[in-house]
């Protein structure tokens, strides 16, 4: 299981994660906001520790970028500060637990197992269509020539696609079928050409093919 854990002090940054990783997780450790945003942005984990108050952007902060990013890995938020308010906060922004410092790692660990059980529990699926599988709970596209690993917002969006094999959809009507229009069409047509790219990239026999502003997954004919 795959763990980022961000967080400034040094020495409880050592000492959390050599624990961590002595129960079983694969640990990934960063400093500030802006490594810890880079490191959800370009791979992925199975939940992510944020601390509240980090230098160069909190943990407010990184975690909105993600839930903006239709990042939904699981969070849970650290803080010095126990005051409802900071849990409101974290929570009402995307968060999914709150543990206040000082806190006792088998609280730590207890509450990332959980997290984990409960985010694979409903999510895992493996979905296939032509020579490919993606892998919804890892967000891992895999065809017989090659893998990669998608981002959230890209898995959903093929997931969408694979289900609706062959049939057009306007950016419109995406945002509203596979993000019941919290998103935008913008952000379809975006990702429907960033999808295009990863499917070209592991050799995959389907293609995102665009006609009239209109997207669909179709199987590639020579």
């Amino acid at each position: 299981m795959k763990i980022l854990y961000a967080e400034d002090e040094r020495q409880l940054s050592v000492a959390v994660t050599e624990i961590l990783k002595m129960e079983g997780f694969e640990v990934t450790s960063v400093y500030d906001g802006a490594q810890a945003l880079n490191a959800v942005r370009n791979d992925y984990f199975d939940a992510v520790v944020l601390d509240i108050m980090m230098p160069v952007m909190d943990g407010i902060e990184v975690l909105q970028k993600m839930r903006e990013e239709g990042n939904y890995t699981s969070v849970l938020m650290l803080t010095a500060k126990a005051t409802v308010n900071d849990r409101i906060t974290g929570l009402s922004s995307g968060a999914d637990d709150y543990l206040s410092k000082p806190f006792a790692m088998k609280e730590l660990v207890a509450r990332l197992n959980s997290m984990i059980r409960r985010n694979t529990g409903y999510r895992h699926s493996i979905i296939k269509a032509a020579n490919i599988e993606l892998d919804t709970n890892s967000c891992e596209l895999k065809s017989d020539k090659g893998s990669l690993r998608l981002n959230n917002t890209e898995a959903e969006l093929l997931a969408f696609f694979i289900k609706n094999p062959d049939a057009f959809h306007t950016a419109s009507e995406i945002n509203i079928q596979v993000w019941r229009g919290k998103e935008s069409p913008e952000k379809a047509q975006l990702y429907a050409f960033y999808l295009k790219n990863k499917l070209r990239q592991i050799h995959s026999d389907l293609n995102i093919i665009i006609e009239q502003d209109a997207y669909a997954l179709k199987e590639e004919t020579i």
